[in-house]
């Protein structure tokens, strides 16, 4: 069976291709976090030599509590993913959890993932598949 490959940016990403690490923080908690933890990242696959894409929520709707924190939502997160993209020169991925935010989601980040827990039969994934934000 021939592999698919996924392109992120220069990045291409296959079973059988070298590691690209995906990685950063389960929800963007604050813009100097997340600048912290991109460089770090940054710093170490440089001297490793592997690709890097950045990783993080703007929005964790899927919370267990209506009490915890959420994240810094769809306007403040994506001036984040841009600041982390123009700072350090990296590809960024996020998931979606509503169709209206499809698009400006994918006008910033390189990639847009729907959430698991939305993957049921909803017009997200149809609505997702028009944004051209990547996909996977």
């Amino acid at each position: 069976m021939k592999q698919k490959v996924v392109n992120i940016g220069d990045i291409k990403v296959a079973n059988d291709l070298p590691f690209v690490l995906f990685g950063g923080m389960n929800v963007l908690e604050s813009r100097d976090l997340a600048m912290r933890i991109c460089e770090h990242y940054v710093t170490v696959t440089q001297k490793l030599g592997i690709p890097y894409v950045f990783k993080a929520s703007f929005d964790k709707a899927n919370r267990s509590s209506i009490h915890s924190y959420r994240g810094p939502g769809l306007e403040e997160g994506m001036k984040i993913f841009q600041e982390l993209k123009q700072t350090f020169g990296v590809k960024v991925i996020t998931d979606v959890h509503e169709a209206s935010q499809a698009q400006p989601v994918a006008d910033v980040v390189d990639v847009s993932q729907l959430a698991a827990f939305l993957a049921g039969p909803t017009g997200l994934g149809e609505r997702r598949g028009g944004a051209g934000g990547g996909g996977g």
